[in-house]
């Protein structure tokens, strides 16, 4: 055999293996289990190996090709939901930390004037006859009027929240819950929803069952789940969490703290508040807060900046907020009714909510929370 031979078969060695293992790589990605998109599911892969400046850079382009629309109408009127009952109509023994939301007031309306039922809270999820879930829809702004922002309030004496992990965020195996709704609990599903960033992303940490996927933060963020099944959003004091205390999730500071927001509420530093695609202002977003009466909002919509994000969470009555996730990929607020035993079936707070409403009863790539019935 030639010496040019060699080099030639040498060289195709050299090729081929780098393909071989991107398409192992990539195969493997998209083939895995999961509802996310394969747009979702690329740039995810790009950015675990270090090439998440391509794919912002490219998400940067379609936002400008196709930014958030200034002005116009809603295509639909306000909602008008109607509660479901679950399956179990009974609530069971509550924790001594939970308490009824007090007399509601509406949302007060970011653009003017308002439209018939802005603001407005309705039942959307009841149990044993009372509203365990609330909704109520507005306009984020005074500029994006074509954009419906869905904000849901949970009353923690009717339900259980649970913390569950996805199998890349935070990934690893031996937590105390599964990366699914389990069939096992899914007559007392009411609703899910999304957690927070990817874990290089957040500024912070995951703990759950004893494990630690990323160590705590003092200070950060927190969504802290207790073994009773209530929750509360927190800057985190500190230490390791109490013998009374499930899970931990943390994602960058609180936007709102004592019922006021953030003082760096409109920096615009990537690190503050999360790279959004392109770093652009208005994008999907989602929060959650608690109330003083111990009940939970979460806020979910297109078109958000940070700041209408906060002020809509503070508006709805939360004294803490903390942002969960970005974009549309991520972002979702989901309800479930219950036609037949062992049957949960989806339903979007929102009409334009982007993800599979299906995502959290099958593997989830991404850590979510489970809203049961007591």
């Amino acid at each position: 055999m030639t010496r040019r031979r060699i080099w030639v078969r040498r060289t195709g060695v050299v090729m081929v293996l780098p393909l071989a293992w991107l398409s192992w790589s990539v195969g493997g990605v998209l083939m895995a289990p999961g509802t996310d998109t394969v747009t979702a599911r690329l740039a995810e892969w790009a950015r675990f190996h270090g090439m998440g400046g391509v794919v912002s850079e490219l998400e940067r382009v379609q936002y400008q090709l196709d930014p958030p629309k200034i002005g116009g109408a809603l295509t639909a009127a306000i909602p008008t939901a109607t509660a479901s009952p679950t399956a179990d109509p009974t609530a069971g023994d509550l924790p001594s930390t939970a308490a009824t939301p007090g007399p509601l007031q509406p949302i007060p309306t970011q653009a003017t004037p308002a439209l018939p039922g802005e603001g407005q809270w309705r039942p959307l999820v009841a149990v044993g006859g009372r509203p365990a879930i609330r909704a109520a829809f507005l306009r984020p702004d005074a500029l994006h009027t074509s954009y419906l922002t869905g904000v849901a309030l949970i009353d923690q004496s009717l339900v259980r929240l649970e913390l569950h992990p996805g199998y890349q965020v935070p990934g690893g195996s031996g937590w105390s819950q599964p990366s699914e709704v389990p069939a096992s609990e899914r007559d007392a599903l009411l609703a899910t929803f999304n957690a927070g960033f990817r874990m290089g992303d957040s500024r912070g940490g995951f703990w759950e069952g004893g494990k630690t996927a990323v160590p705590l933060r003092t200070g950060a963020a927190s969504m802290v789940v207790y073994k009773d099944g209530h929750v509360d959003v927190m800057a985190w004091p500190g230490g390791t969490p109490g013998s009374d205390v499930a899970a931990v999730r943390q994602n960058l500071d609180l936007l709102v703290d004592g019922g006021a927001l953030a003082a760096d509420i409109d920096s615009t530093t990537t690190r503050t508040w999360g790279k959004t695609v392109g770093n652009a202002t208005y994008v999907w977003r989602t929060a959650l807060g608690i109330r003083a009466d111990g009940s939970l909002v979460f806020v979910v919509g297109d078109a958000l900046s940070v700041r209408t994000l906060a002020t809509i969470a503070r508006d709805a009555g939360a004294v803490r907020a903390m942002e969960m996730d970005i974009n549309k990929a991520w972002t979702n607020f989901i309800t479930y009714t219950h036609p037949g035993p062992g049957i949960a079936v989806p339903h979007m707070l929102t009409a334009d909510e982007q993800p599979n409403p299906r995502r959290y009863l099958q593997p989830s790539t991404r850590d979510f929370v489970a809203v049961l019935s007591r």
